[in-house]
């Protein structure tokens, strides 16, 4: 099973929102998925990633779309970094 961390559609017409999702590559982009890693909204650029659990299904050799990394990227340029 191919696994892949991708962005699912809700919302409605016209307002997008989306979870970000561990899902099996031949399902459905709104089906049936393995774990939610968070959510996005690009109307007003809200992202909210569980950087630990998308680290280990990339590690696992989950592939993130395209847009998800670029996402996931940002993401970990702006974590805060744990105080020593």
């Amino acid at each position: 099973m191919a696994v892949a961390i991708r962005m699912a559609r809700g919302g409605s017409k016209k307002r997008p929102f989306y979870r970000i999702v561990a899902t099996n590559s031949r399902d459905p982009r709104d089906g049936r998925f393995i774990e939610q890693l968070g959510h996005y909204n690009p109307a007003s650029k809200a992202l909210e990633l569980n950087l630990e659990r998308y680290d280990y299904w990339t590690s696992v050799g989950a592939q993130p779309s395209a847009t998800m990394h670029r996402l996931a990227k940002s993401a970990k340029k702006n974590a805060p970094t744990p105080a020593a």
